[in-house]
């Protein structure tokens, strides 16, 4: 990415703060830009006077400029999986967009943007029920990247990526249960956090799986995510300090053995950046995660079937499969299950005994072409994903040339990961 001397949140903070944008202002420029892709599906729900209209409310509302907050002024997107007053909810499935209706009331989420002073200017696209990686959807269309209409966002957070990339929105609210900020992330080229599980608060948010269910965004700069979390999850806000040796662990060359060559390039060269900072780096048996896939998989089709429970027939024939075979489980099966999750969150918190955080690929591609057979795509990203899903852990999605790679911090130390990875964004110009 361009090196620059201000994020791009950064930037328009200052044009708010010295008079030279307002709010309505910079809302224009924002729908200006909002369904610049392919399929004119970045948003399924926009309301361009409603959105104008909070903007231009928001200098009465707070009038001390010194206290504004700090999101004040701010484009940003909604996944369409949490509520927002005046807009249906459709979880990406035209059944749930009537059965839902209108929202009488904000989500949590919502209720906590407005509050900053952000301006909401719509609600993305994501896969059906959150419940995929590809971005692909039979009942709103696929969604393709602004910037490429050949190839897709990645989901299940896709028209949350795609808002950033087209610059519709300097930040987007997404979700990630299994992978779902981080792959697009990735895919688009741009910046994602997944928050440790239990930040925030899912009122008014429609859950996929709880036991994994995090809330997150995407933005175009690391350096935006510490003043984020801050003022959405009440983070403490950290600087990290160069004179602290950190060490990060790999995973090794048998983890990585299908990634694309531009995906392991990118991730090479991203370690001998580290290097050069003076991180230390070693590898770390992956052996451990080997069956990350099958313990979360089935995990989150049971309570996936049980949020859907008696809706199967009305979503997309695999995703609907998933479900049934979801429902299926045993009590004395998921009793297992449950307890593999257990030994195997134990097992990846050791590894904070020895390293502050852990890197590695968030994809083992860097692209899915709009159109081709990505049934295979799901078991192969995820199993890149589900580790750090399933330990519950906070992850930074870093943008590389062709890739991304996952930061993990411990579970609860968000504040930590996110200074280190807003440090490493301003040296490395991301």
């Amino acid at each position: 990415m361009p090196r620059s001397s201000d994020s791009s949140l950064g930037e328009l903070r200052r044009r708010l703060a010295s008079g030279e944008a307002k709010p309505v202002d910079i809302a224009n420029e924002a729908l200006a830009r909002a369904n610049s892709n392919a399929g004119k599906n970045v948003y399924l729900a926009l309301d361009r006077d409603w959105t104008l209209a909070e903007a231009a409310a928001l200098p009465a509302r707070f009038p001390d400029a010194a206290a504004r907050p700090a999101l004040y002024g701010l484009p940003v997107s909604l996944k369409d999986c949490f509520d927002l007053a005046g807009f249906p909810t459709t979880c990406g499935s035209s059944f749930y967009a009537e059965l839902n209706g209108v929202a009488s009331r904000d989500s949590w989420v919502a209720e906590k943007l407005r509050s900053q002073g952000a301006i909401v200017i719509g609600k993305t696209h994501l896969h059906q029920l959150a419940y995929g990686i590809t971005g692909e959807n039979a009942d709103f269309g696929d969604c393709a990247q602004p910037r490429s209409s050949a190839v897709l966002t990645g989901g299940s957070s896709s028209g949350a990526a795609a808002s950033v990339q087209e610059g519709s929105a300097a930040f987007a609210i997404g979700t990630d249960t299994g992978g779902s900020v981080r792959a697009p992330a990735a895919l688009c080229g741009i910046a994602g956090y997944r928050s440790s599980l239990g930040l925030g608060d899912w009122t008014g948010g429609a859950h996929l799986a709880p036991s994994f269910d995090t809330i997150g965004w995407l933005s175009r700069d690391l350096r935006d995510a510490p003043l984020l979390a801050n003022a959405i999850l009440d983070v403490p806000l950290t600087a990290h300090s160069e004179n602290t040796s950190i060490r990060i662990g790999s995973v090794d060359e048998d983890f990585l053995r299908d990634c694309s060559l531009p995906v392991m390039q990118a991730f090479v060269g991203f370690k001998a950046e580290l290097k050069e900072l003076g991180v230390s780096i070693e590898k770390f048996d992956t052996i451990p995660w080997s069956d990350s896939f099958d313990v979360f998989s089935p995990i989150q089709a049971s309570e996936a079937a049980a949020v859907h429970s008696g809706q199967f027939d009305h979503f997309e024939h695999d995703i609907a499969d998933r479900l049934r075979a979801g429902a299926s489980i045993s009590p004395a099966e998921l009793a297992t299950l449950r307890h593999r999750h257990e030994d195997f969150r134990a097992a990846f918190d050791r590894l904070f005994d020895a390293y502050d955080f852990l890197i590695l690929p968030c994809a083992p591609v860097s692209f899915l072409l709009v159109g081709a057979d990505h049934s295979a795509a799901r078991r192969k990203i995820l199993r890149y994903t589900t580790p750090a899903s399933l330990a519950g852990t906070p992850v930074v999605a870093i943008p590389l040339e062709g890739a991304g790679v996952q930061l993990i911090g411990r579970h609860g130390n968000d504040s930590e990961l996110l200074a280190f990875a807003a440090w490493l964004g301003g040296k490395l110009g991301q």
